[in-house]
């Protein structure tokens, strides 16, 4: 028999089945392959081959010419190609899916070096000639089979073996373990061996395989990272570093350490997300791939995992032969044996007494010698009797007295169960038929009052026994409880409040009516001097009062609804700031002092226009002309239809508010001296209803249905959101001293706000039985009120002390009524003299009162 041994160390010399030479390509790794078409290399043992007698042993290290060799060659010094040389080029790696095990162990093979068991030489010829090993590459493309072939069976390409995992998984253990393998019956087969020039094989012989030396785990590792393969190096490696989170290793080249200490790296992952689609669209096992987490290897499912996950998912058991309902077999005590299951001699302690009680009753006899431990006293079994029918001792309190609650008694009968009841209690026919159809516990009488014309004629109470075992079910089936009734001076609970009498001055007493506008007077203001009143009215016009003689002194026609009119709180200038539709004007009403009228018309004409257009919210115009003449100064169109318009303290800013519009501009801030518009809020959180400045500090007051936010202005930010307990406000006001504020909601409530002492409500007031329209504070009287669409004005003291640590004092002193009620509507707004304790009040019947 012929043999030719492949070492994994050798030259780069392999003998060719024609002439014994090496084939030019080949250069020889120490792991065994080839460095540029991965081929497993067969090199010559150390003795002197079969096939060649007479050459002298090789040595088994490389010489330095064959290692210049192998630097050139696996560094890229040469660019030969297999092709070059008339052979066959290796395929692409992974021509075959599903065999990356069969692969990495035919690399295993080809590094560990494999023993080919030639058959007898042909008949004929002079010396028998060595037969080549099948050609072996770690990609498997048009490789033979290494397994032995089969007599009867033609030889098979390994793309058409059927051998299960598990053999090739055997296989490569064997030789892992350096062992011979014990039966390759199961094999798939192998093609024959090519024709040499000397003779042809007489006939199938076993391939034998048997590892070449020893100490080749770490060259095959060594190997299978040089060449490249991610796949063959995983394939044996085992990652040692336990149930652990696999996150500390993120900030880490490597993923863990295998069995021999060394770093296993991370694959190398390029994908992207175009990648990982076309691999998810193309590749048909991408619903059966799976990521490893402990070494970052992608793993296919075999069919055998993907049935186990399935059947897992469906709540089934892992093993499909296992029978869940099988009876359960009682194998210890069904059979009765001879001989016992365990015959293990007595232990020492199971028949002697225990050394440990014996420990433990010592130390308790000496607690008990040393007085630690008193025993327990023998309990007096002499049986106690007491006399029944003794005096009981009143001062004696037994338990059964002491948690004794008596039951209620009944109810004494009325007149209703009367036998001549008065007519009164008697039901009507159709109180009868009503009475029948309620429930027996809805009803207010439990029987029906029925006369007679004399005792002797009442018959037998039916209800007796029914109503007797009632009230036996309601003695023991209810609970009874002892309720602790507190005796409280109902005067005790009413809060002590001055007199009225002792709070004055307010106003009392109604004095004058504006009259002149055909429609409801929706706003009103007063000058800061006192000296004069403009308002507001649905029949697009604008009056000026003199506060004293109640004469109109001006009409302004605007062409529409006047839904709000504020008098500049600035006294050096004369500027009455009014809303209607889409437009906010400033007008000079020229009243009063000339100068100041002249002052106020040079200060807004020497305004200079920017070299460079600003885009602004909202358009400002100088009036000409006719409005010019009716007193028109300014003009501010908005893109949408403004409810309401404030001033600053010092008369410079003025804001208005569009509840119609987008959340981005529902407030704006405009400031007349130089003609400037901004927009305080990206975004209003909610429908904004009214706006208010603080008299003394840089806060702005914005009230939404049913939240007032207060912001600061210097840091631009939310300083507090006041709750305000109600489902809508209409009004808000704010104490002049700054650290109270009032509003008004329509759905009849006044809530007082202490913004130093909470973000709730200190005092909530329901004095008002409709919707509140309007609510102020006096700028110098501790006084506030509110208007309501009852047709009343509410006037109460409010004062608030320098005390923080005294609450406000809130008293209602006067109801003050005049205004008729019109569609529902009744006083609109409300507003106080600046000096004197009067309130102005305009209403829906188209007059504005004054209260003094």
């Amino acid at each position: 028999m012929q043999t030719v041994q492949l070492r994994r160390r050798g030259t780069s010399q392999v003998a060719d089945s024609t002439s014994g030479k090496s084939p030019a390509h080949h250069t020889t790794h120490p792991s065994g392959l080839c460095h540029r078409c991965r081929n497993a290399v067969p090199a010559p043992r150390n003795e002197t081959l079969p096939g060649r007698q007479g050459d002298r042993p090789r040595s088994p290290r490389l010489s330095e010419e064959v290692e210049e060799e192998e630097e050139r060659c696996f560094f890229g010094g040469e660019t030969r190609t297999p092709a070059d040389a008339g052979e066959t080029p290796c395929p692409e790696v992974g021509a075959i899916p599903g065999l990356e095990l069969v692969k990495s162990n035919i690399c295993l093979w080809s590094s560990w070096g494999l023993l080919y068991s030639a058959g007898p030489a042909r008949p004929g010829s002079a010396q028998p000639s060595p037969a080549p090993p099948p050609p072996l590459s770690p990609c498997l493309g048009g490789a033979q089979s290494v397994t032995a072939p089969h007599p009867d069976r033609p030889p098979t390409d390994l793309r058409q073996a059927s051998g299960s995992l598990a053999e090739w998984r055997s296989i490569s253990k064997a030789l892992l373990r350096k062992r011979p393998i014990r039966s390759l019956a199961a094999a798939p087969p192998t093609n024959r061996l090519p024709d040499s020039q000397e003779g042809k094989q007489q006939g199938p012989e076993p391939v034998a395989y048997r590892p070449a030396r020893r100490g080749g785990g770490k060259a095959l590792k060594a190997a299978a990272l040089r060449e490249g393969s991610h796949q063959l190096a995983r394939a044996d490696i085992r990652n040692t570093v336990g149930n652990i989170p696999m996150e500390w290793y993120n900030d880490y080249p490597h993923i863990g350490y295998d069995l021999d200490g060394k770093k296993i790296f991370k694959p190398i992952r390029n994908k992207d997300e175009l990648d990982e689609f076309l691999d998810k669209m193309e590749n048909p096992d991408y619903w059966r791939t799976v990521n490893d987490k402990k070494t970052g290897a992608d793993i296919r499912l075999s069919d055998e995992q993907v049935d186990l996950v399935h059947r897992l998912q469906r709540g089934q058991f892992g093993d499909v032969n296992f029978n869940e309902y099988e009876p359960a077999v009682d194998f210890f005590t069904c059979e009765t044996m001879i001989h016992p299951v365990t015959n293990r001699p007595m232990d020492k302690r199971s028949f002697i007494p225990s050394l440990l009680d014996k420990e433990k009753v010592s130390k308790m006899v000496h607690a008990i010698k040393m007085g630690w431990i008193k025993p327990r006293k023998p309990k007096d079994t002499t049986p106690q009797y007491y006399d029944l029918w003794a005096k009981e001792d009143p001062n004696a309190i037994l338990g059964r007295h002491k948690m004794h609650v008596p039951a209620p008694k009944i109810r004494l009968p009325g007149h209703e169960e009367s036998y001549n009841p008065p007519p009164e209690y008697l039901l009507s026919e159709e109180e009868k038929l009503a009475w029948e159809q309620q429930d027996p516990e809805d009803r207010k009488l439990s029987i029906l009052p029925q006369k007679y014309p004399c005792l002797r004629a009442v018959p037998a109470f039916s209800r007796f026994i029914h109503e007797r075992f009632e009230r036996c079910l309601d003695l023991y089936l209810c609970p009874r409880q002892r309720k602790m009734r507190v005796n409280v001076n109902p005067e005790d609970l009413i809060p002590k409040l001055p007199k009225p009498k002792d709070l004055q001055p307010f106003p009392t007493t109604q004095s004058l009516v504006y009259r002149g506008h055909t429609s409801l007077v929706r706003c009103i203001s007063v000058s800061p001097t006192g000296q004069w009143l403009v308002s507001g009215s649905d029949d697009s016009t604008v009056r000026f009062w003199e506060v004293s003689t109640a004469r109109c002194m001006k009409t302004i026609d605007v062409g529409g609804a006047v839904k709000s009119v504020s008098w500049s709180p600035n006294p050096a200038v004369s500027l009455v700031a009014m809303s209607f539709n889409e437009t906010v004007v400033l007008l000079n009403p020229g009243l009063g002092d000339r100068l100041l009228s002249s002052a106020t018309d040079q200060l807004i004409s020497a305004y200079e226009e920017p070299e460079e257009p600003r885009d602004q919210p909202v358009q400002w115009a100088a009036a000409e002309g006719k409005e010019q003449e009716q007193g028109y100064r300014l003009v501010l169109t908005h893109p949408k239809a403004v409810r309401q318009v404030t001033w600053h303290g010092k008369g410079d800013y003025l804001s208005s508010v569009m509840p119609d519009n987008n959340s981005q501009t529902q407030v704006l801030i405009h400031q007349v001296s130089k003609r400037r518009t901004q927009n305080p809020f990206s975004r209003s959180k909610g429908q904004v209803q009214c706006v208010a400045f603080h008299p003394l500090r840089p806060f702005f007051f914005v009230a939404t249905q049913r939240y007032v936010r207060v912001y600061n202005l210097i840091k631009q930010e939310l300083a507090k959101k006041l709750m305000a307990n109600c489902k809508w406000i209409s009004s808000m006001a704010i104490h002049p001293g700054g650290d109270n504020m009032i509003c008004g909601s329509y759905d009849s409530r006044l809530t007082w706000f202490d913004l130093d002492l909470a973000t709730k409500p200190y005092k909530v007031l329901r004095h008002h039985k409709k919707a509140l329209r309007g609510v102020a504070y006096h700028r110098s009287y501790p006084l506030f009120a509110s208007a309501s669409d009852d047709g009343s004005v509410i006037v109460c003291h409010g004062m608030v002390y320098n005390d923080l640590l005294q609450n406000p004092l809130i008293v209602p002193v006067k109801v003050l009524k005049g205004h008729a009620i019109t569609h529902d509507l009744g006083v609109l707004d409300v507003a106080f003299h600046p000096t004197q304790p009067w309130v102005f009040s305009s209403g829906a019947d188209g007059t504005v009162r004054l209260f003094t």
